[in-house]
């Protein structure tokens, strides 16, 4: 069940929003994998900052206190 909470949508509003919530649901119901989330990607993991050589602090540490690309 949908409910609009805030404002007052045209007749012709509401079915573009309805069918933009129906085409995502049967998107996801047809996937293979019921739709779940994906699996992370290698360059979105955490510990590959960790892999590195660990460098001592120094004079320029700050400069390499970010994520690194």
């Amino acid at each position: 069940m949908i409910k609009v909470v805030r404002g007052n949508p045209t007749p012709e509003e509401l079915a573009a929003a309805l069918a933009v919530v129906q085409a995502r649901a049967a998107a996801s119901a047809s996937a293979p994998d019921g739709g779940g989330p994906e699996a992370p990607q290698g360059w979105s993991d955490p510990s590959r900052i960790a892999r590195g050589v660990r460098r001592s602090p120094g004079p320029r540490s700050w400069a390499r206190s970010y994520w690194p690309v």
